[in-house]
Parts: C-alpha cells; sequence; structure tokens
C-alpha cells in the first residue's frame, strides 16, 4: 500500500456523505490515482463489530470515483456516476485507519473503466473492486454541490 505523500491534497466535508461518515479523499497523488480514507470506529462496524461491507463498498466506490475525476480534472471534483460496482471481501476490516486506493484501467472521455483496493493500515487487504464510471455534468458554479461516487 502506497500512503499519501506531501504533494496530495485532501478533499474533505464536501458531501453529505462525507460529513455522515468521516472520510476523506486524497488526490495528487504521482500515480494519478484517488485514495479515500477512512479511521473505522464503532459507528462504521456491523453486529460482528466488524467494518461494515456497506462502508467498505463506498470507500471503495469513491476511490474508483475520484480517479476517474483525476483524468478530466486535477482537483478531483469532476463528478462521475457509478454505472456498475463489483466488490469483493477478502478480510474482516478492522477498527483503525483503512485506505481504498484507486486507479484507472481503461476507458475514454465519458465512460471509465477503475479498480480500488482497500487496505488496513497494518497492510492487511480488505476488500477490492471494480467498475464502471460515466463522467456527469459539473454541478453549476455556485450551487454549493459537489462532485460524488
Amino acid at each position: 500500500m502506497t500512503l499519501p505523500d506531501e504533494s496530495s491534497r485532501l478533499i474533505t466535508e464536501e458531501t453529505g456523505s462525507q460529513r455522515l461518515i468521516g472520510y476523506t479523499l486524497e488526490v495528487g497523488h504521482p500515480d494519478g490515482g484517488g485514495r479515500c480514507r477512512l479511521i473505522v470506529d464503532e459507528r462504521h462496524v456491523n453486529r460482528q463489530n466488524i467494518l461494515h461491507g456497506g462502508i467498505a463498498t463506498l470507500l471503495l466506490d469513491n476511490a474508483c470515483a475520484v480517479s476517474a475525476s483525476l483524468t478530466v480534472d486535477d482537483t478531483g471534483r469532476q463528478p462521475f456516476t457509478t454505472l456498475s460496482l463489483n466488490v469483493n471481501f477478502l478480510a474482516a476490516g478492522h477498527r483503525g485507519g483503512v485506505t481504498a486506493i484507486g486507479r484507472v484501467t481503461g476507458g475514454g472521455r465519458k465512460i471509465i473503466f477503475a479498480s480500488a483496493e482497500l487496505f488496513h493500515d497494518n497492510g492487511t487487504l480488505i476488500a477490492t473492486a471494480s467498475g464502471v464510471f460515466k463522467r456527469a455534468p459539473a454541478p453549476p458554479a455556485g450551487s454549493g454541490e459537489a462532485a460524488s461516487a
């Protein structure tokens, strides 16, 4: 897993889901991919006291979508809509830091193929995803709306 370097830029509290769940998006990595980071606490676990699969999926989806956005906007704020997303769960996610690392695997100007891997800070690979994302119209200037997965 590659951790963010000093040239990274953070997108925080831009959407309702970010404010509710507490994840951040990281852009500006030399590899061109986006990251979605969360510190897992009691709000993010299921009845088994492990990371809820829906939240893991959200992190993977956002890492893919922000990576797609970076193909047309170096701020990572151009919205992309998820057309399909396939997720494979490989290990339990535990409390502490987790990071989904996204990358673009193909596509063109409007349709992008992307994948992501979700790692715990201890190096455990928790889940992987691959999906198809469509470029969405940018929100009107000054609307307060932001990019979302």
